[in-house]
């Protein structure tokens, strides 16, 4: 059926334009500290305000997908998200610059909640783990646009202006959602008292602390890559930027790579447990390299960008998976936002610790958070989910 590779490419082209937005502030991090004049810690702070916005509101726009559908709630989405980048350009000072991409976040949080609910609604359980590897090609996707786009972006106009780039890409992929994004068929609206709620047993929990620990390494590596190879190794930030960029395609090729491996394994599990104690290994020789030698610090560092972004297809597909048809925008809400919570943490928390410790001993403890995720995966008694109900039609936009 062709509309559901319509709804998959839409959703891609979203999530790729809103993880622009968000997860872009980093790679105008030297420039922003200099230019604020904060310290380090301070600006890891500013650049981390629209993951805050997101995490306000993820369970709200997941709960609004599961009851409207996901083409309205990711249209507001998107030209909210949009509304808010632009804003952020010309907000007076520090706290409206953060005001203005806390408040881009609180829209960004829909795309998060209701794109994976979209595309897991129009495919079935045995192509489910390649559509949502596919979909989450769009975060390496986006933070590659970013590092590739906003460093020179930043040079040429202004560190607050390359903001500019993202935020127009949020407003033409908020068109295109608009115009082509449809919603899937879903269970009837008294499904979930049939069903019950999933959180009845640990096994959803576990999947979304497994989740939450695995994007600390994430967290770290794409915030600070730019600012660890302009600083400790010595790079420009154009070509820093390059780098990033490129290792972006790869992280983006692994997460498709995860999740056919997931499909032809029958299991979201134990994909995930290895990929767990690859980020764990791959964090430990990034920080052994630091002490080491340049060269093993950047191939820690490029392990670490590709590794640490492959988990995530298999978390949300298995989370859906669990919760059903009707808690899965709810799920994926509460999902998003136990990542948020440690994605807003950790990155302020890491250039603590990286201030107060040598580069190598902060990097070897943050190796401890995917170490943990290994062990919380819930990997006995995996049973794939069935294809999620698709009895009753959603309204569409006229």
């Amino acid at each position: 059926m062709r509309q559901r590779w319509v709804v998959l490419g839409v959703a891609v082209a979203a999530q790729a334009a809103m993880s622009a937005l968000i997860y872009g502030p980093p790679f105008v991090l030297p420039q922003l500290q200099s230019g604020e004049g904060l310290s380090f810690a301070g600006a890891s702070v500013l650049v981390v305000t629209p993951m805050l916005g997101m995490l306000v509101t993820m369970i709200f726009w997941g709960a609004l997908a599961d009851r409207f559908g996901e083409r309205l709630v990711m249209t507001v989405g998107m030209l909210g998200s949009a509304a808010g980048g632009f804003a952020a350009v010309w907000a007076p000072g520090v706290l409206g610059m953060g005001a203005a991409l806390t408040g881009a976040g609180l829209f960004a949080a829909s795309i998060s909640a209701a794109g994976g609910r979209a595309v897991l609604g129009w495919f079935g359980v045995a192509e489910r783990g390649l559509a949502m590897g596919i979909r989450q090609t769009c975060t390496p996707l986006g933070v590659g646009i970013a590092a590739l786009t906003m460093p020179s972006a930043a040079e040429a106009w202004g560190y607050r202006e390359a903001l500019l780039v993202p935020s127009a890409l949020c407003l033409l992929t908020g068109l295109a959602v608009a115009v082509w994004l449809k919603n899937p068929r879903r269970g009837a609206a008294g499904e979930v008292a049939a069903t019950g709620s999933p959180y009845r047993t640990a096994r959803l929990w576990r999947v979304h602390g497994a989740s939450a620990l695995l994007v600390g390494p994430q967290f770290i590596a794409s915030s600070f890559a730019l600012a660890y190879l302009v600083v400790r190794q010595g790079w420009s930030a154009v070509a820093a930027g390059v780098l990033v960029a490129v290792v972006q395609a790869f992280g983006a090729v692994a997460r498709v790579v995860a999740g056919v491996w997931s499909d032809r394994a029958r299991s979201r599990m134990r994909p995930l447990r290895t990929i767990a104690a690859l980020a764990a290994a791959s964090m430990a020789l990034w920080g052994i390299g630091d002490a080491v030698a340049q060269w093993l610090a950047l191939a820690g560092l490029v392990a670490v960008l590709v590794v640490s972004v492959m988990d995530n297809g298999l978390g949300f597909t298995a989370t859906a998976e669990l919760a059903g048809p009707s808690w899965a925008g709810r799920a994926i809400g509460v999902q998003n936002t136990g990542q948020g919570v440690v994605g807003l943490a950790i990155v302020p928390l890491f250039a603590l610790l990286a201030t107060a410790l040598p580069w190598p001993w902060a990097l070897l403890a943050a190796a401890l958070l995917p170490a943990a995720a290994a062990l919380v995966v819930p990997v006995r008694g995996e049973v794939l989910g069935e294809p999620i109900g698709r009895s009753a039609p959603v309204p569409q936009l006229p």
